[in-house]
């Protein structure tokens, strides 16, 4: 039997393929803007005839009614990163939430951590060979869906087809389901970035030297530090996701990967979020390549680049260093993500630049604190951190004290903040 009869014989139904999961099963679910949406809205359907079955996922992007309070006794969400749409079902004790690196998630399901029964994906058509790519999201999807004793995919037209380490034959997959959506268009950006956000991404484009390689992580710092870059040289991409803005930047000739130390000319990523833009320039892209998450976010990978520059983002920041960035005091907010490993990785590389940007305010409270919330969780260490920077400046916290770093960061608070963060300082020795 050729791959196209394979193909053939194993097209099924969505709501024919969830009737193969089982009461008390693991299973993994594809996210980002991968999530297989016919999947899940016919699991959804069929839970009633389920017990005990655990979803595992990350962020996932779109409607999430297989979290919830119907759902209880028949699915529940083991979540690694705490997406908007699932926060609620996880502070309200309905869903769990594992905290992991990003770098180690595919691995808890490839080395036996967590077992997989059955992985949900969603992927391009196959080519004249019979494999077909993973998409948007291969980062954390390929691996998890080799670990699983079962394949359900949904097949559709409208995945762009990328490459790197991106691929499963269609001998692989137990059940398809061919559809034809487009994909979530989601801007990072809406165009209309604040002044301070303007601010600190200039602040953190200054930083970032000609021939760098670049991570972004999520949100409207990251994306803003991409419309400073026009004027610099020979940037790369290494990095766990990024969107629309890189594209005007290889446009206009800046971001080449000339000057790369791994991958040369190539953008690295683990997965994408965008517009139909974006997945149409991806597509059959010979410039871009996914790769799993465990080999882009491995610290030790990252470091191998040059000029590496991590920038990431944080709910609050001590005046010692440690930063909080998945919680809201004791309140599980999302998650570490790949903050960790970049900034670590970028702390190793040659001439790296690692990089926590925060605004200095949120809701008329200062996000520089004395302390850390009671509850609050430490993603990166006082030991890991460099450079902390806001609308008020760059704090290089590399080599410094406690007290040089207690000043360094009063002066990058809020002004009318600054006083009473000295004056506690002060009750703390720590100036």
């Amino acid at each position: 039997m050729n791959w196209t009869e394979r193909y053939a014989d194993r097209i099924v139904t969505a709501s024919e393929a969830v009737q193969h999961i089982q009461s008390n099963q693991r299973l993994f679910l594809t996210g980002n803007v991968s999530v297989p949406h016919q999947l899940l809205a016919a699991l959804v359907d069929y839970a009633p005839n389920l017990e005990n079955v655990e979803i595992t996922q990350a962020l996932t992007v779109g409607p999430a009614d297989y979290v919830s309070p119907e759902m209880e006794g028949h699915l529940r969400v083991n979540t690694m990163f705490i997406s908007h749409n699932i926060r609620k079902a996880v502070q309200a004790g309905r869903a769990d939430f594992t905290p992991v690196l990003l770098s180690e998630f595919p691995l808890l399901f490839k080395d036996g951590h967590l077992p997989l029964d059955v992985a949900l994906i969603h992927i391009s058509r196959p080519d004249e060979h019979g494999f077909c790519s993973f998409g948007v999201e291969v980062g954390l999807t390929k691996s998890a869906a080799e670990s699983a004793k079962l394949i359900i995919a949904e097949v559709n037209q409208e995945m762009p087809r990328t490459l790197g380490d991106a691929f499963i034959h269609v001998s692989n997959l137990d059940y398809i389901v061919p559809v034809d959506y487009n994909l979530p268009d989601l801007s990072m950006s809406d165009g209309k970035a604040s002044e301070d956000i303007q601010k600190i991404a200039s602040y953190c484009a200054d930083l970032i030297p000609d021939g760098a390689t670049m991570q972004m992580g999520i949100g409207a710092i990251p994306d803003a530090v991409l419309k400073f870059l026009f004027d610099k040289k020979d940037l790369g991409v290494h990095t766990e996701l990024f969107s629309d803005g890189v594209i005007d930047l290889v446009e206009a000739g800046v971001l080449t990967g000339r000057r790369k130390s791994l991958h040369p000319g190539k953008i690295i990523a683990g997965f994408i979020l965008g517009t139909q833009r974006l997945y149409n320039w991806v597509d059959d892209n010979p410039l871009i390549e996914l790769h799993p998450t465990e080999y882009i976010n491995d610290p030790f990978v990252v470091a191998q680049n040059e000029r590496m520059v991590a920038i990431n983002s944080a709910i609050e920041v001590d005046l010692t260093g440690q930063v909080c960035a998945d919680s809201i005091g004791p309140k599980l907010f999302s998650g570490v993500g790949g903050q960790l490993d970049f900034i670590y990785g970028a702390s190793r590389s040659l001439d790296g630049v690692p990089i926590i940007a925060l605004p200095s305010t949120a809701r008329e409270f200062s996000r520089i604190v004395p302390m850390l919330r009671e509850g609050a969780g430490v993603v990166t260490t006082r030991n890991h951190v460099r450079y902390i920077v806001t609308e008020h400046g760059v704090a290089d916290l590399y080599g410094k004290t406690i007290r040089q770093r207690a000043q360094e960061l009063i002066n990058i608070a809020h002004p009318k903040f600054r006083d009473p963060l000295t004056a506690k300082a002060k009750e703390l020795n720590y100036i």
